[in-house]
């Protein structure tokens, strides 16, 4: 049975119990469960905190896990990624009160406040930056008005945080982060792992994509379906009477509307947006 590790409160769970539904997974109701079994689908869930899925699984305790990226390299963990999921992304940057720094070589000698001591000493240590690292829980955004740190490192998603705490950032970008499906390093891919990717990857599918119909004059399907290519190529079906075609092709979700008026422009009519469901590419 593979057994996975959730995360089991915060932003980064509700995503991840949501992806894992869409998936067609079992998960908990209550959110006091710690273990919750799939029988149907082989599969074993561990509700842990996000900052220890990396260690269970690079201990070999579980065999894959759904966590953040700048959670899996500050862990140090034996760990690698093993797909990328595309939600809960986020920047870790520099910050420091408006005005005062304006790149990391100024950081030489302070104190920098983070949450995320391992991830931060290896930057600072590969550019060469001798700066102490002052290991905070939570709420670095205070440390430097209380006198503990003269900059920060966090992770920033829309930085009104910092802002309202009077800081700025600066410098590069320290790295981006997502939420992952990690596996151990180095061990044997285990059994039913196959299958969670393939459906974790058709729920990606899913929700970046949509199915477009239209239908479209037989002389003008070559400049309809370069418009539409689909994934693989669009389905061209003959219509029922005159001399119009049916199309159908899966179209980015982002650029629905621009494609409906490219193909309307064309001549394109009776064009229809599908959602889609779930999917296997």
């Amino acid at each position: 049975m593979l057994r996975v590790a959730v995360p089991n409160k915060g932003a980064l769970s509700e995503a991840a119990v949501t992806m894992l539904k869409e998936a067609g997974y079992r998960q908990r109701r209550d959110s006091r469960e710690l273990v919750l079994v799939d029988p149907e689908h082989h599969i074993e869930f561990f509700y842990l905190r996000p900052r220890d899925i990396a260690v269970y699984v690079g201990g070999g305790t579980l065999d894959v896990g759904i966590t953040g990226r700048d959670l899996l390299l500050d862990s140090g963990a034996h760990a690698d990624e093993d797909l990328p999921l595309s939600f809960a992304r986020s920047t870790f940057r520099f910050a420091g009160p408006a005005g005062e720094f304006s790149s990391i070589a100024q950081l030489e000698g302070k104190r920098i406040a983070t949450s995320y001591d391992g991830l931060l000493r290896d930057y600072l240590a590969e550019r060469g930056v001798g700066a102490s690292v002052v290991r905070l829980d939570g709420a670095v955004e205070s440390s430097i008005r209380l006198g503990v740190a003269d900059a920060i490192a966090d992770v920033v998603e829309t930085g009104n945080t910092l802002r309202a705490a009077g800081l700025q950032v600066f410098g590069e970008p320290i790295m981006t982060s997502e939420a992952l499906l990690i596996r151990r390093r180095t061990a044997e891919e285990p059994e039913g792992l196959a299958v969670l990717r393939r459906r974790l990857q058709g729920v990606l599918v899913a929700r970046q994509y949509v199915l477009m119909d239209y239908d479209v004059a037989e002389d003008l399907v070559d400049a309809a379906t370069r418009i539409t290519p689909g994934m693989e190529g669009p389905t061209i079906a003959r219509l029922g009477r005159g001399n119009g075609c049916a199309v159908r092709a899966m179209v980015p979700k982002a650029e629905t509307n621009k494609v409906m008026d490219a193909l309307y422009e064309i001549g394109a009519r009776a064009i229809l947006v599908s959602p889609i469901q779930a999917a296997r590419i």
